[in-house]
């Protein structure tokens, strides 16, 4: 076992990207339990000026930035009389990224969050990562700039977490295969034909998770498992056949690795999102987490199922995604995101979700648009152009469907 009495005791700076939403707001929470153990350095959120004021005060952030540039005037009355700096416009969250944090949380939603964690990960900060587009969208590139930087990216959702924790048991030679765990969501057991005709209300009623709308909208659709997948292939350097999804309704095994003996490890704990940030934001040694002591007795049993992709179709995109490269995946992604809005919008049906995301990048690799990307503005001009194609085939997907 470690001694942790050492690193106990250096104070570390961090930085969170993203602090007012869901992510941000659990890191919040256990930077708060352990003030001696930590200083805000920079905190940043879209437009929520009440909250990001009053997280700065209360942690004395020395930098703090909005990224609605309307919202600057209102952020700097909020914060005038103390010392901390204020910035707005997507500038000023990058440089957010860029203060010399020791750790930083990149818990910016969407492709805006992907300039900033880059910002942190040339300068060799320890990056936890929440930010899905940060992969998905530019996992090839993303990956080389942190090795070439020297930064240590830590997974902070909770299957990435548990697949990082596991796979310190082998090396790499010694690997078969990695399994994230999915809870199937509210239409596990659903007909397909059902799952169509389900409503927003149905969809945001996951079983066991409590997290934002389009991220349960995401698990409902098992969209959330094809990102996993897509993720977990950048940040390990897996193929495709060496990721595997496995239902498992009572969310308890987080992520499992297999290596060349057979044997599997585990990672288990209580569904809550704080238990994989507390590992990231103390690694490597261990934080007193918040999250409710495992009870393995009163849960009684964890069952298993093969994924059906049927069901959910938007699986099976997710590896083909892969296999294609080439900016798929951040088609993928974008086109999902345009078809999350339309159906919480009432523009489409649920079921019309997988097949707007399938006709967005059958469009795509039609037009002859595959290409290595190799930058941040790559990965943003064609998250951009799958963005319009999604837009333009919304109409012809949602007469289908009617």
């Amino acid at each position: 076992m470690r001694n942790n009495k050492a690193a106990a005791s250096v104070v570390r700076s961090v930085t969170v990207l993203g602090a007012t939403g869901s992510i941000g707001d659990s890191t919040m929470d256990l930077l708060r339990a352990s003030p001696e153990r930590y200083r805000v350095e920079a905190l940043t959120a879209n437009g929520n000026v009440e909250a990001l004021a009053k997280l700065a005060k209360e942690f004395s952030a020395r930098f703090v930035a909005i990224a609605d540039t309307s919202k600057f005037a209102e952020l700097k009355a909020a914060l005038a009389g103390t010392s901390t700096e204020c910035g707005a416009g997507e500038s000023a969250v990058i440089e957010a990224g860029a203060r010399p944090a020791d750790w930083v949380m990149a818990a910016v939603s969407g492709a805006a969050g992907l300039k900033p964690a880059l910002a942190a990960v040339d300068r060799g900060a320890h990056v936890a990562l929440a930010n899905k587009e940060c992969l998905v969208c530019a996992g090839d590139f993303f990956m080389q700039r942190a090795a070439k930087a020297g930064a240590c990216i830590l997974p902070a959702d909770s299957e990435h977490n548990a697949l990082f924790q596991a796979l310190g048991s082998g090396n790499r030679d010694e690997l078969v295969r990695v399994i994230i765990t999915a809870s199937g969501g509210p239409f596990r057991t659903w007909k397909p034909a059902d799952i169509e005709q389900a409503t927003l209300a149905q969809a945001l009623k996951h079983p066991n998770w409590s997290m934002g709308q389009k991220i349960t909208i995401d698990s409902a659709s098992m969209m959330n498992k094809g990102l996993e997948v897509i993720e977990a292939s950048y940040l390990f350097a897996l193929s495709p056949d060496e990721i595997d999804v496995l239902v498992h309704p009572q969310s308890i095994i987080h992520g499992m690795v297999e290596f060349s003996d057979r044997s599997v490890v585990a990672q288990l704990g209580s569904p809550d999102m704080r238990t994989p940030i507390a590992h990231c934001l103390g690694w490597p040694d261990r934080i007193k987490g918040p999250a409710a002591k495992l009870d393995l007795a009163k849960i009684g049993q964890l069952t298993f199922e093969a994924p059906d992709f049927e069901r959910f179709p938007g699986l099976r995109l997710a590896y083909d995604s892969l296999r294609t490269g080439k900016g798929a995946t951040t088609v993928y992604n974008a086109a999902n995101e345009v078809a999350v809005a339309a159906f919480i919008a009432g523009k489409i049906r649920f079921g019309a979700i997988a097949r707007l995301v399938e006709a967005t990048l059958e469009d795509w690799i039609r037009g002859g648009n595959q290409t290595p990307l190799t930058s941040a503005d790559d990965a943003i001009s064609v998250d951009h152009v799958a963005r319009n194609r999604a837009a333009a085939l919304l109409p012809q997907i949602a007469l289908k469907a009617s």
